[in-house]
């Protein structure tokens, strides 16, 4: 997998227009990974490509109304059978990991990639979306380098009091075994 301008070369593109510019370009140096489903515990809706685009209804589903006027992005999302949706190129700042801090900096935005697992804490993700995240990550690692492969943290690590995902249910040792055959 490769990453030309920003962009992962192959996959689907769609511009988020949740994002806006870093302070820094160049500091790009860690990978949040996230988990998502849209209602919870649903998988294949079309509701994560709208929220991340800016076109979701609060009324398709009763869990959304908290999701009213809510903009938020990720750089990209792996769905369960391994397909990637790009929402921001990875040089400009999206908006994926709200209130956080790593390593004593704050506002983890500013820095990170996040990528999205289509998924829940409690349900395995699957062989496929390992798969992918070993190669976007590999990618990113050689494309970028401040971000190393002890770089890649869940939302949970960013943000501990607020969020859990990607959950128990994420094989860190699996990926990163994958991880190390990618590079």
């Amino acid at each position: 997998m490769e990453i030309s301008a920003g962009q992962l070369q192959g996959v689907e593109q769609k511009l988020s227009p949740h994002h806006n510019e870093r302070p820094d370009a160049q500091d790009i140096s860690v990978l949040i990974v996230h988990g998502i489903s849209l209602p919870a515990g649903e998988f294949g809706q079309p509701y994560i490509d709208q929220l991340f685009m800016g076109t979701l209804d609060p009324k398709a589903h009763p869990s959304f109304d908290v999701l009213e006027g809510l903009r938020v992005s990720a750089h990209c999302v792996i769905h369960r059978d391994g397909r990637i949706v790009q929402y921001v190129p990875f040089h400009l700042r999206a908006w994926h990991a709200g209130k956080s801090h790593y390593c004593g900096r704050k506002g983890c935005n500013d820095f990170t990639v996040g990528i999205e697992l289509e998924g829940t804490d409690t349900e395995p993700y699957t062989k496929e979306q390992y798969q992918q995240l070993a190669k976007v990550a590999a990618a990113l690692v050689r494309t970028y380098p401040a971000l190393t492969p002890q770089r890649i943290v869940g939302h949970q690590h960013i943000a501990p009091v607020r969020k859990t995902d990607p959950g128990p249910a994420f094989d860190w040792q699996y990926f990163k075994s994958l991880l190390n055959e990618e590079l």
